[in-house]
C-alpha cells in the first residue's frame, strides 16, 4: 500500500473544509468495510495493512499523518480508525477529536497504537489502546470486535 493520499483521492485544497457527505462516499459503498490506518512508520504501516488485507474481509487505507487522514475522509467513510499516538504535527488524540467533529464520522470506533499511550485520554473517548509491539492475532481480533460492535 503506502500510497500517497493524493494518488488515491486526488489533489485537495487544504484551505477548503469539505465535510464528508453521503454523496462523497456513495461510490465507496461496495459493502466492503474500510479501515483508515494512520501510521507514520511506513514499515509498520505496510505490515499492518498487509495483515488486514490478508486476514480480514476489510479494505485498509494507509496514510502517514493526521492531515492526510483529514483529506482522505473527504473521499471515503471509514468504519474504523487505527491511529498511531505519536504522529508528526498532530498526535493521535488530536486527530481522533478532529475526525469526530465530522458528523458522519462521530460514531466511528478507534484503536490507538503506540509504545506509550495516554490511558486516561483513551478511556474518556472510548478508544481501545494497544501497545507496540503489537500481537498480530490480538490486533486482528480487536479490529473484528470494534467493527462488529
Amino acid at each position: 500500500m503506502g500510497h500517497d493520499v493524493e494518488q488515491i483521492v486526488g489533489p485537495v485544497d487544504e484551505s477548503a473544509a469539505v465535510p464528508v457527505t453521503a454523496a462523497t462516499v456513495e461510490h465507496e459503498d461496495t459493502g466492503i468495510k474500510t479501515i483508515l490506518l494512520v501510521e507514520d512508520d511506513e514499515s509498520i504501516g505496510e505490515v499492518l495493512v498487509q495483515a488486514i488485507l490478508q486476514e480480514t474481509s476489510f479494505m485498509a487505507l494507509l496514510v502517514s499523518n493526521g492531515f492526510e487522514a483529514l483529506r482522505a475522509v473527504q473521499a471515503i467513510r471509514p468504519h474504523l480508525f487505527i491511529l498511531d499516538y505519536h504522529l508528526p504535527r498532530m498526535n493521535g488524540i488530536e486527530l481522533y477529536d478532529q475526525l469526530h467533529t465530522i458528523p458522519e464520522l462521530a460514531n466511528v470506533p478507534a484503536i490507538m497504537i503506540s509504545a506509550r499511550l495516554p490511558r486516561h485520554e483513551l478511556v474518556r473517548r472510548d478508544i481501545l489502546g494497544m501497545n507496540k509491539p503489537l500481537d498480530l492475532d490480538e490486533f486482528l481480533q480487536a479490529i473484528e470486535d470494534r467493527i462488529h460492535s
